[in-house]
């Protein structure tokens, strides 16, 4: 079994659940008591944040690079990035290393184009659905992406940063949530990509009518799938 190098804190309560899910994915497939090999490399999201509202994703860029190499140094044989604002540098990253950096973009992408679709909507950070790189990557596979209106735009950013990434989970942001996604169905999105690792602890297929793609599942998933052919675990 290769060993899966976490980059994560960005934030912590996404990043729990890449390492709950990889341990869970790990002991379905294989049983017993065996669980995930994985290094975790946590940073302090409040720098990243910092940087992200700066526009410095240059400065960003280097700072996870760094981390990258560590995880590397330390025996991951593979990396996942536990965000996915942050895939914005990800070039930097695997730059950085000699591993391979699954890209959660790609992974989504190839669900998406699995189920058939070619639209879909996007729930996501502010920087996330304003910024090209996202779409750009996602149009490379062949899939269109559709995000919210200005108001509701904010309305998504403001629960992730202001509740989600903090532990809140509340029925009424779910509520408003799925008038969002209402309406970009309505728009034409035949799925709903939950383009932030945190949105799965709020939507999930019961709150959505097109299926719904959760990048956080599909990128642990993946890289479990890359980790267990790599070897008989020992």
């Amino acid at each position: 079994m290769l060993t899966i190098g976490m980059l994560g804190g960005m934030s912590w309560e996404s990043s729990a659940e890449y390492y709950r899910l990889a341990n869970e994915l790990v002991r379905e497939r294989l049983g017993g008591l065996h669980s995930a090999r994985c290094l975790l490399a946590s940073v302090d999201f409040a720098d990243v944040e910092r940087l992200q509202v700066a526009g410095e994703w240059e400065e960003a860029g280097r700072f996870l690079a760094g981390c990258a190499a560590s995880l590397e140094a330390g025996g991951a044989d593979l990396l996942l990035l536990c965000t996915n604002t942050m895939h914005e540098v990800a070039d930097r990253v695997q730059a950085a290393v000699t591993v391979p950096l699954l890209h959660i973009v790609d992974v989504t992408a190839a669900a998406v184009r699995a189920a058939g679709l070619s639209r879909v909507g996007l729930l996501a950070t502010a920087f996330t659905m304003e910024r090209d790189s996202y779409r750009e990557r996602m149009a490379g596979h062949g899939v269109d992406v559709l995000v919210p209106g200005a108001e509701q735009h904010e309305l998504v950013h403001r629960v992730i940063y202001d509740e989600l990434c903090l532990g809140v989970v509340d029925d009424g942001s779910r509520a408003r949530y799925r008038e969002v996604i209402d309406d970009l169905v309505a728009a034409g999105a035949q799925g709903v990509v939950l383009g932030c690792t945190e949105i799965e602890l709020l939507i999930g297929p019961q709150d959505c009518p097109v299926p719904v793609f959760p990048s956080t599942r599909l990128h642990v998933e993946a890289a479990v799938e890359r980790a267990l052919a790599g070897g008989a675990p020992g």
